[in-house]
């Protein structure tokens, strides 16, 4: 599914976010230390080879709600932002730090002159973020903050599963229309 907010295109889909070669950054679901980890920190990490590991190490511990900026190294994107959700239940208020990461993301892309990102679904992993909630959070503050980027022309959230996907479909839907 794909909308428009502004002038900047934004699309679900259900895939591989170390494969969107399409995209100029990816954003990283990071744990605190940048490490590599499970679910889609490992993915990345993996994908992008120890470069990524030696480069985010001086750049470690982020806070929840905080992005940083790296390279991609062997990935097909030029970078990789990092966001440290925060973990659901613990780190409050929760919805104030998603929604943190995604407009920091954004503000680093807006920055650097980064044209296109590729999100994943933020917190809903091992930091036990419920799916609906966190979907509803994504795309409230991504379709805000749309009609004020001057960058940033589009914006994919590749997805993890038919839930996943559904649930941002649905938010995004009832936001701005498909």
């Amino acid at each position: 599914m794909k909308s428009t907010v502004g002038n900047v295109e934004i699309e679900c889909v259900r895939g591989d976010i170390t494969n969107q070669p399409d995209f100029a950054a990816i954003v990283n679901a990071a744990n605190a230390q940048l490490r590599t980890g499970g679910g889609v920190a490992g993915a990345i990490h993996r994908a992008a080879g120890p470069g990524l590991a030696e480069e985010c190490a001086p750049l470690a511990p982020i806070e929840p709600g905080q992005a940083v900026l790296t390279g991609a190294h062997d990935l097909p994107n030029d970078y990789v932002i990092h966001c440290l959700g925060p973990v659901y239940g613990r780190d409050e208020p929760a919805d104030e730090l998603l929604a943190a990461c995604y407009r920091n993301a954004l503000a680093l892309a807006e920055e650097r002159g980064i044209d296109s990102v590729v999100f994943p679904a933020l917190s809903t992993g091992a930091f036990g973020y419920p799916l609906e909630e966190a979907a509803a959070v994504a795309m409230k503050t991504v379709t805000g903050m749309a009609p004020s980027l001057e960058r940033v022309r589009r914006i994919r959230f590749a997805l993890f599963g038919a839930d996943a996907e559904a649930a941002h479909e649905r938010h995004l839907e009832r936001l701005v229309g498909g």
